[in-house]
């Protein structure tokens, strides 16, 4: 199997790169050409191979699948965990109750954040319209949600296989790689349907969910992560991610 990272998140995440490799027979590629002539490159190294996709590049996992390779997670999968506006109106379309969310800020303070942003990045509190951010990308804003913490679910094909609850007394953003305080969560049973709702109707096979904890014991979705990073399940968990993800794509798609 092919595991296909871009070259700077390859070295930020050695650690799972050999943890996957224990438990199979992964060959490493590291990619940076995202162009035409790098993806035809990556078609005919890859195709009819399962490639576990740990890229955040939707439009390139689109362009493989369609050419004969089989991508892990699909790339729909891709296309719309990583774009936090489209993840809200799949929470809608589901019926979840998730974070409000629109195109223009409704109120100040609010939320602004980029829609292709990830670890906590590209999110800022907006205090006025003079100081809304020049992001480059597209962005999307949220009132200001008070909530004690925040849940990141991993889920594995259709089975949740952990969550954490990360918590920061210094900043809203609940991110473990900004210093978060993180401790093993048990879902309850609405959590659980909610969280495999969401899961399956996007057909994933490995992808971290988010919710807020809200202060009167509600929930409200946040986001969709895929590549999903697991520094946080180990740090909480004693099963081993890495394993299981393996096991499952071996049962999968072998």
């Amino acid at each position: 199997m092919i595991l296909l990272y871009e070259t700077l998140d390859a070295k930020r995440n050695e650690a799972f790169i050999l943890e996957l490799q224990r438990f199979a027979e992964f060959e490493l590629v590291c990619w940076d050409a995202w162009d035409e002539a790098g993806l035809d490159v990556l078609v005919a190294k890859f195709k009819d191979q399962t490639v576990l996709f740990r890229c955040r590049r939707p439009v390139a996992a689109r362009i493989l699948e369609d050419r004969g390779v089989r991508i892990v997670n699909r790339a729909e999968v891709n296309r719309i965990a990583n774009n936090k506006w489209l993840s809200h109106q799949l929470f809608q379309l589901l019926g979840v109750p998730s974070i409000p969310t629109f195109r223009e800020p409704q109120e100040f303070p609010c939320v602004a954040k980029t829609v292709d942003g990830h670890g906590g990045q590209e999110v800022e509190i907006v205090e006025s319209a003079e100081a809304l951010p020049a992001f480059a990308s597209e962005v999307i804003f949220q009132p200001v949600v008070s909530h004690t913490a925040d849940v990141r679910v991993y889920i594995i094909g259709d089975e949740v296989v952990g969550a954490v609850k990360r918590s920061s007394d210094s900043s809203f953003k609940k991110n473990f790689s900004l210093g978060a305080e993180v401790e093993r969560f048990a879902l309850n049973s609405i959590q659980e349907l909610q969280v495999l709702k969401i899961a399956r109707a996007v057909k994933a096979d490995y992808i971290g969910i988010d919710f807020l904890l809200l202060e009167d014991g509600r929930h409200l979705f946040n986001e969709i992560e895929d590549p999903v990073g697991a520094r946080s399940f180990y740090q909480t968990h004693e099963e081993n991610i890495a394993e299981l993800l393996v096991r499952h794509i071996e049962k999968k798609y072998t």
